[in-house]
């Protein structure tokens, strides 16, 4: 699971969520950022409040907090969907490569889109892949990351 700092600094650089059963999101700056938690079909859903999307927290009687806005909360996303998200954010036309690497000190995302080329390191498979991500949605000017023609 990537750190809420990456999480964060994804939803900021634009990354979109369309929660679904299963995915993980945390609650920040409310006492409650070493929590995660999970949409269930009894527990945790998603529902417009006011036409705005909510998650809406069902039969938690020891919260104080029935529902928050979306807007409020950051998704966590798992390995598989940054991936992904990566994936799909690859030119089709360019022969495009993704390779994920283990090394002695984590794991390390290289991308190659034809034009650009670049490596992004992770304690684990999912921060590698959160890095690489990030670096996709950033602009070419706010990336720290070797990038070579």
């Amino acid at each position: 699971m990537i750190p809420l700092t990456l999480a964060r600094d994804l939803k900021r650089a634009g990354l979109d969520w369309h929660p679904k059963t299963g995915d993980c999101f945390a609650i920040p700056d409310r006492d409650l950022d070493d929590r995660v938690f999970y949409i269930t079909d009894m527990a945790i859903r998603i529902a417009l409040l006011h036409g705005q999307p909510t998650v809406m927290f069902q039969g938690a009687y020891e919260w104080a907090l029935d529902y928050i806005l979306l807007t409020e909360v950051v998704w966590i996303p798992e390995e598989g969907q940054l991936r992904g998200r990566i994936e799909s954010l690859l030119p089709v036309s360019a022969s495009p490569s993704l390779r994920l690497t283990q090394t002695p000190g984590g794991y390390v995302c290289e991308i190659a889109d034809g034009v650009e080329y670049s490596t992004h390191a992770g304690e684990d498979a999912a921060s590698a892949y959160g890095h690489a991500l990030l670096h996709l949605l950033s602009p070419p000017e706010d990336s720290t990351h070797e990038r070579t023609p």
